[in-house]
């Protein structure tokens, strides 16, 4: 099976005017597919959640004059009422959980707006309870970028750095924050991903990708223009802060800031792919040396289908999805097919409720 990078669709619907959000819409989603993964770009059409769009559905959310702005807390809303909705980093890591996948690609998150630490973005808290691996740029410069890391660090989220020892700040590569730790190749951030994943009932990890040099601004410029803002928004409410002072830093930096934040959502989307890749190649079972390439060698046991340990639980297919992804289940893929093994020491249910797996 592809490993898969779910992306959001915010950027296609508030991000960027027409056709400039159409067209980068599709060409982060062939920048993954370049890269060995299958992008799913998230959104909500009618109601509907949809798991991947068609591109006559970027279209329409790219075009559409009524495309609402999601988030987890009108999520159910949209469903209710039909709307057609673009997701932001909070629900989009909602969805990338609910489909059954882990590894998300965006710009930059959310976080504590300065000078209110009471306002705060809901991508924070649902990284603190969504198990999904997130690709950034840091959080957006505008926010107040110490506070957001010890929200971060006060909901147990570790912040890992790629190819950067320091958080970075969106625009800029360099901001003197510390990450919690620092990764240099997908490899790595896999196995800090898998390791993670053995815990139950753990978090997000957050995986901070720096702007690419050639495209990043100075961190004076980048702050200049951002007080600036700051200034001239003072009077508006916080819904509408933040499109305000991305849009006016563009101007004020004569679009080089837009420049850098395309450049670096290219960037994360790759970094995300890349490291999608790794990690499904680290969860493959080791092929016998000699056999077919679809061969593969189990570890003696015995096995389910997922659609069979589901009916054996009496749950979902998408719990069981949710369990292997939080790596509560001892699982083995055989071309799109998972083997989920049981094991005579586990009593009932990853979330220990339910009856004794070898109770058939």
């Amino acid at each position: 099976m592809t490993p898969i990078v779910t992306l959001e669709s915010v950027v296609i619907a508030h991000g960027l005017p027409y056709p400039r959000n159409y067209e980068l819409a599709l060409e982060l989603e062939g920048l993954v597919r370049k890269a060995g993964a299958a992008p799913r770009t998230l959104g909500i059409v009618q109601g509907a959640l949809v798991d991947g769009l068609t591109p006559e559905q970027i279209l329409h959310l790219a075009t559409a004059p009524d495309v609402r702005k999601i988030s987890r807390r009108n999520l159910g809303l949209a469903q209710a009422l039909a709307w057609d909705g673009a997701t932001t980093v909070a629900s989009s890591l909602w969805l990338t959980r609910h489909f059954g996948h882990a590894v998300f690609a965006t710009g930059g998150i959310g976080g504590v707006h300065r000078g209110a630490s009471m306002d705060v973005s809901a991508d924070l808290t649902e990284l603190a309870r969504t198990p999904a691996l997130v690709f950034c740029a840091g959080a957006k410069a505008i926010l107040d970028l110490p506070a957001t890391l010890e929200f971060l660090e006060t909901w147990g989220v570790p912040v890992v750095g790629y190819g950067t020892d320091e958080f970075p700040g969106f625009f800029y590569r360099d901001t003197g924050l510390p990450v919690d730790a620092r990764c240099d190749s997908p490899e790595e951030v896999a196995a800090l991903w898998q390791a993670q994943r053995r815990m139950s009932d753990m978090p997000g990890m957050l995986v901070a990708v720096p702007v690419p040099a050639e495209a990043a601004l100075p961190r004076a410029e980048a702050e200049a223009a951002i007080e600036q803002a700051l200034s001239e928004a003072s009077a508006l409410r916080s819904a509408a802060v933040t499109p305000f002072l991305l849009q006016r830093i563009w101007e004020l930096t004569g679009e080089r800031s837009l420049r850098a934040n395309v450049a670096l959502l290219r960037n994360n989307v790759q970094v995300a792919a890349a490291c999608a890749c790794a990690l499904d190649a680290m969860q493959a079972p080791a092929r016998v040396a000699g056999a077919p390439e679809n061969a593969v060698a189990l570890p003696a046991g015995r096995y389910m289908s997922i659609a069979d340990y589901a009916a054996f639980q009496g749950v979902t297919r998408v719990t069981v999805y949710r369990w292997i992804q939080a790596g509560q289940l001892e699982t083995y893929r055989i071309g799109r097919a998972y083997a989920i093994r049981l094991r005579p020491e586990r009593k009932g249910r990853p979330d220990g409720t339910g009856i004794t797996a070898w109770r058939c």
